[in-house]
Order: C-alpha cells, then structure tokens, then sequence
C-alpha cells in the first residue's frame, strides 16, 4: 500500500464474516502507522437472506465499538436470466463499492491466499487462459480510484487464529456451507483433499496465479504493441482487417482479447474467438459477417472490424419535434442533439422560419443535392461513398422542415437550405450515448 501516496482513504468492505472482520480490527489496531489514511466501512446488504437487516446491525455495532465510520448500502442482487445467484450478488456488491470511490480512495476486500486458491482452480475448470489465470491482483483500478487485497497472501488458518486469538465475534453465514455453489464445493471438498496431500496447495496455487499475471502483463504489452498499427485513424474503435490478417492466429487472437476489453466488452469464449477469426476477418471484403453473444457484436464492413453493444434500430417512424431556440434535444438510444453556429457550411435559419422541424429515420429511398454537388444522391449513395456501415445508418438522424430533408445530423446539408459561403448559420451535432 506503500506505493500509491495518492490514496488517503482507506474504505474497508465490510460483510461481517471473520475474514473482513479480522482487516477491519486489524486495521483499526494500525490506525496510528497508516501514513496519515483515515480508516471507515462500507456494509453491501444484498436482501437475500432472511438475516441481512441483523448482519447490517451487527456490522454497525461493532464499527461504533472501534470508532469507525460505517455505511450501509442496500443492492438489488436478483440475477436477470441466465445469470447465477453469486455473479448477480457480485456484481451488485461491486458496483455499490466503487460507487463510493474518489481518485483518492481505495476499498480494501479480505480475499486471501485460500480464496486466490479456488479463484484459479475456478478459472481452470473454465478453460480460461493466462488473464483469467492470473485470479485476483493485489492491486487493481476499481472506478475511479483503487481495489486492495491485502490478505491476499495470508492463509485462511492464519486469519482464524488471529480471530480466535483475538476473541472477535463474528457472523457465520450459513449459505457458505452450501457445497452446489462451484466455489463452496471447492472449498469443503476439494481444497482439503488437495491439502490432505500437499499441505502446501494454497500457496503454490497461489504462487501459480502470481507467474499468470506476469505472463498476462507480458501478453498485454504485445497485445498493445500489435494493436497499435491496426487501429483505424478516425478513433472509430474499430480495425483494419488487412494489418490483422498480417498476424500469426495466437497474436491475432490476443489482439482481440485485449482490444475488446479495451472496448468494456464482455469476452468470447474460445469458439466464438475462432468464429471472429475464421468466419469475419477470413471473409470475403465484400461480405458483412456477423458473430454475437449476449452484451456484444462483432460485425465487418469492407475492410474494417466493428465490436459493439447490441443495438437496435429507431422506430422508422419516429418523429421528434425540433426548434431552433433548443438548447439540447435528447433522442432515446440515440444521443442528444444541440445547435451550433458555425461558418460557411450551415443551415440559413432564415430558411426554416414558418416551417415545423422534426428529427427522423429513414424509411428507404431520402436524397438531397448536398452543399457543393451539381445533382441530387440518394443517402444510400453518399453513406457508401463515405463508408458509413450499414447498421449505423438507420441510427442517424434526419433534420426535416415540414418534409423536406434539409440535413443529415453530422453529415450532409442539403444545398437549398445552406447558408451562402462564409456567412454564420447553424448545424445541429450529435452527442451519442456511450453504449460500450
């Protein structure tokens, strides 16, 4: 903890369970060496046990007994389908904590070398690589400020000794001696057997998990250093397929790994990696193959390669009521649109007095005579010209004055409502929702 100056804020997660308990105590015990850091807690009660509100008591009792702050936050933790129980109440408990966070904060959780363990046999069985290897780091970015794990190379004997030593009192949430969770199974019954053997699994294990998450730096240096010469120069987020098609199959599928996590997109498994691989950038240009599971697509178009969050198309007959004395026009799924006054190339205002502005979609068959082109082009035309995919254009925005077609919002101006060249008009921009 030494190593990160910034952080003056420690904020201990704080279930109640004897791991956490013994940080929280241990902590408070060290108050007077921790380098000028105050020291509170942050209790997640995730509402699915009948106990909870008596855990959350318990929790603050003991907090006002060491003279630490305490907040109680209360998640919904109900998995959506498909999820599991223990991913839903993770996540939940997770996005509560960094909603905590400042850039000067750190939450510290009570995972140990026993935890680390089962994380890494966990990922095992899962066929995961050397990132998923890696488990849980010591340190990692949570939000905008940071996650510890101090414990992390302390044995689970260890912090029962220190607890019964101590003469702690803690909770003991039974649904942990519930084996048909992976996680509980593993420690109940295979952990211990692994111990029976080698007494010393929890640390090699441990150690193992350590040398992943070197090798998994190593592989994101190249990774990096791969992507660098196939990233499109427009900041679109997407790639040139011929610079990716350069690489060996085991950097090209690093590269992806890293690029769609880069992007905050949910992994593919193996199958859907080689998909990617052999079905989208292995396809002819002219093709516009598509490979998708739940939270992304990876889509091709001509020689560039698009990831995105599944994003369905506006209602073709959308209509949204449009003024120029808006500052801001929010469009659901879409963005927010505001005006701007700009030089040149803009919309003459006096040329849409008395007439009523709507923002549409496009049905099929619009033109206009752009500013600066003798004849008129149909969108489809201009949008292959300028190499818009074809799932984005059903999402941009149309400016109508009753029904005419003055503008596509950050594209063309049609040329009968264009200001005269070097005089002041307007142009509507877009800012677009983050989707990804």
């Amino acid at each position: 903890m030494a190593e990160h100056p910034a952080i003056r804020h420690l904020l201990v997660a704080y279930s109640g369970g004897i791991d956490s308990h013994v940080l929280l105590c241990w902590l408070a015990g060290q108050r007077p060496l921790a380098e000028n850091r105050s020291v509170s807690a942050v209790h997640v009660n995730h509402g699915l046990h009948s106990e909870a509100p008596h855990w959350s008591e318990h929790c603050r009792v003991i907090c006002e007994q060491l003279d630490i702050p305490l907040r109680i936050l209360t998640v919904d933790a109900r998995p959506q389908p498909g999820e599991s129980p223990e991913a839903a109440a993770r996540h939940a408990r997770y996005s509560a904590l960094q909603s905590q966070l400042q850039p000067d904060t750190a939450v510290l959780t009570a995972h140990h070398q026993d935890d680390q363990a089962e994380t890494l046999l966990l990922q095992l069985l899962r066929g995961s690589g050397p990132s998923g290897l890696a488990a849980m780091p010591m340190a990692a970015r949570l939000g905008r400020g940071w996650l510890w794990r101090p414990l992390l190379e302390i044995p689970r004997a260890e912090i029962a000794d220190y607890a019964q030593s101590h003469g702690l009192q803690w909770i003991d949430d039974t649904s942990n001696a519930d084996r048909r969770p992976d996680r509980n199974f593993l420690r109940h019954d295979i952990l211990p057997l692994l111990k029976s053997r080698w007494p010393a699994s929890a640390r090699t294990l441990a150690r193992s998990a350590r040398l992943c998450g070197e090798a998994a730096e190593l592989l994101d240096t190249l990774a990096t250093a791969d992507l660098h010469p196939t990233r499109c120069e427009d900041d679109t987020g997407c790639l040139l397929i011929p610079a990716l098609q350069e690489l060996d199959e085991p950097r090209l599928r690093n590269v992806l790994r890293h690029w769609l996590r880069d992007l905050h997109l949910p992994p593919p498994t193996a199958v859907q990696l080689a998909r990617i691989v052999h079905e989208v950038i292995a396809a002819p240009s002219d093709r516009r193959p598509l490979v998708h599971w739940p939270g992304c697509e990876v889509r091709r178009y001509r020689q560039r390669l698009y990831a995105m969050t599944p994003r369905p198309p506006p209602v073709p007959d959308s209509h949204f009521s449009l003024y120029l004395s808006d500052s801001e026009c929010h469009i659901p799924g879409i963005g927010f649109l505001h005006w701007r006054r700009q030089a040149g190339q803009a919309i003459d205002p006096d040329k849409l007095n008395g007439r009523a502005l709507s923002i549409r979609f496009r049905h099929g068959g619009e033109c206009l005579r752009p500013v600066g082109r003798k004849q008129v082009h149909s969108l489809k035309k201009l949008w292959q010209e300028a190499g818009v995919p074809p799932w984005e254009r059903d999402r941009l925005p149309l400016l109508y004055a009753d029904e005419a077609l003055v503008a596509v919002v950050d594209g063309w101006i049609a040329a009968e409502f264009a200001v005269r060249p070097e005089a002041i008009g307007w142009i509507l921009e877009l800012n677009r929702q983050c989707t990804n």
